[in-house]
């Protein structure tokens, strides 16, 4: 199974990268926990300075940007 995780205070980008995440996830069919990281201490740890962010099993993907649904399959795979 993999972890998504979602790097973000809550913000419009943040619950649009969660959305196109999910929507990635579900059609390439894999088995996935979605987590959202809101804490900004958590994010730092990350080494993360901007959001949104994508992490997937502890890796980050992307940073201060929102994905479109089919990018986001080729980082999940």
């Amino acid at each position: 199974m993999k972890k998504i995780q979602i790097l973000g205070t809550g913000c419009p980008k943040c619950k649009k990268l969660a959305e196109n995440a999910e929507a990635a996830a579900k059609a390439l069919g894999m088995e996935f926990e979605l987590v959202k990281v809101t804490d900004l201490n958590e994010i730092m740890k990350f080494g993360v300075m901007m959001t949104p962010a994508l992490a997937v099993d502890g890796q980050v993907k992307v940073v201060g940007k929102v994905p479109t649904s089919d990018a986001l399959k080729d980082m999940l795979k």
